[in-house]
């Protein structure tokens, strides 16, 4: 048994052992192709809200730049 394999040190883009200045990954090319990924939304969690929904602290009432709150200024 290899030591990257004891330490689970296998690139999660195509399981080679992972180079320490790239790690967890065993390369550039695989750093960047999960980074495309990332990028592209290949990551995101299924839900059940529309795109757009709001969520908490989308109310318009929570805008930080509301000037009408106590302490900032307004009137």
């Amino acid at each position: 048994m290899e030591k990257d394999d004891i330490a689970g040190g296998r690139c999660p883009a195509c399981d080679a052992p992972a180079e320490h200045r790239f790690r967890p990954f065993c390369s550039k090319r695989c750093r960047d192709l999960d980074l495309g990924r990332w990028l592209r939304g290949a990551y995101r969690f299924p839900t059940e809200e529309a795109p757009g929904e709001g969520g908490p602290g989308d109310d318009p009432g929570d805008d930080p730049g509301d000037d009408n709150e106590p302490g900032l200024g307004g009137g």
